[in-house]
């Protein structure tokens, strides 16, 4: 048996969205800003498209630009935004968390090096952000807050009504990296009082190689976000190139086949899967939201369990052979293992299995009984690596 276990990484392009793709390939070729037939069909297909995503996010279709994935995405928001307001209003100061995706951090370590001063805020052992640290951190320099909305690795949903509401009484511009976060939970950039917001197709059953960001016209228009590519005026002046219309067809109709059927059948394999873990295998714990009592809080289908006394990528391998594919929360860094920052964030020691932590992501076609192979195999390898 073969199961895939690691949605969180990247998820198949779905029948539905391959189809929707193909024709933009073969037959409606051509590029979007030419004014003839061929150009005017890309370009039609385009800006439906554009109009559904940003609909899915309470955005206008123009609040919407095309990137290349999640990546450029937070690096446009973040180093576009900080170099304009800078620029602008010679504001230096930009806050984020420990717990983001290497997108935000290093693009905020970036930014360091150019002089910017940047405060990573502190989480709890669940992996939420502590609301007064940010609330007594914003300045009169303070330029932005990028807060991820939901972590790639222990699920821990934020609570960005409540940021953003702080980030506006304080006059200060907010983006999130919603990429884990897009359809699986509510997004509404009105009512969140976003002013970015990071999205990618590959996350959500579309193809690899192409996201979005929402840019609030009111950035636009007073000139507080600059691009990061040099080129043609394409999507509103702000990311050059030329657009890939078979990537932008398939993102729309990736976010048009989402049903909320799925969230639930995935809420309910999590819980089964974290339930029957931390009884049936000794020294277990769960990182992240409890689901019992936060489990609203945390991802649909994010299952990340330390073991006590166990390596994580030894673990990850032994599954690997058995034809099950997880993640790990710890890497080799110069010849030693150490647990992911965001471990380590959240304060796990290796005492309590910061490095035999593995993450399980579930997709909306796993099964019960996919979940039970897991749980035996998972327990017999551990049993024999503990053993030795």
């Amino acid at each position: 048996m073969r199961i895939y276990f690691d949605y969180s990484a990247t998820t198949p392009v779905d029948k539905q969205v391959l189809d929707a793709m193909l024709p933009y390939f073969t037959e409606f070729y051509g590029n979007a800003s030419s004014i003839h037939q061929f150009g005017q069909e890309a370009h039609e297909a385009m800006d439906k498209s554009r109009k559904k995503i940003a609909a899915k996010i309470n955005a206008n279709y123009d609040e919407l630009i095309f990137t290349s994935g999640g990546t450029e995405s937070d690096n446009l928001a973040i180093k576009g935004v900080a170099h304009a307001v800078h620029k602008k209003l010679k504001k230096n100061h930009i806050i984020t968390s420990k717990i983001e995706h290497h997108a935000v951090l290093n693009s905020a370590k970036s930014l360091e090096n150019e002089g910017f001063r940047v405060t990573y805020l502190d989480v709890d052992r669940e992996g939420f952000v502590d609301l007064n640290q940010l609330e007594k951190t914003i300045t009169k320099d303070t330029i932005l807050v990028s807060i991820i909305y939901a972590n790639n690795e222990i699920g821990t949903i934020q609570d960005l009504e409540e940021i953003g509401k702080i980030c506006h009484e304080k006059n200060v511009l907010f983006h999130s990296d919603a990429v884990q976060a897009f359809t699986k939970v509510p997004l509404d950039v009105k009512r969140f009082n976003l002013d970015l917001v990071s999205l990618t197709a590959h996350k959500i059953y579309g193809p690899k190689g192409i996201g979005a960001l929402y840019i609030r016209h009111d950035l636009q228009q007073e000139n507080l976000i600059q691009k990061m590519i040099d080129g043609g005026g394409h999507e509103f002046n702000l990311r050059a190139g030329t657009e890939n219309i078979p990537g932008i067809v398939g993102f729309a109709k990736a976010v048009e086949i989402t049903t909320s059927t799925h969230i639930q059948q995935m809420t309910r394999l999590r819980n089964y899967l974290i339930q029957r873990i931390l009884v049936e295998i000794p020294d277990s714990r769960l990182n992240g939201p409890n689901i019992k009592t936060k489990g609203d809080k945390r991802l649909c289908n994010n299952v990340n369990i330390s073991f006590k006394g166990i390596n994580g990528q030894e673990l990850l391998l032994q599954l690997d052979k058995e034809g099950i594919a997880v993640s790990t929360g710890a890497a080799c860094i110069a010849d030693s293992v150490e647990p992911s920052h965001i471990l380590q964030a959240i304060q796990l020691t290796p005492e309590e299995g910061a490095l035999g932590t593995i993450r399980a992501s579930l997709g909306k076609d796993n099964t019960k009984e996919e979940a039970n192979y897991f749980i035996e195999k998972l327990k017999d390898i551990i049993h024999k690596l503990r053993k030795n």
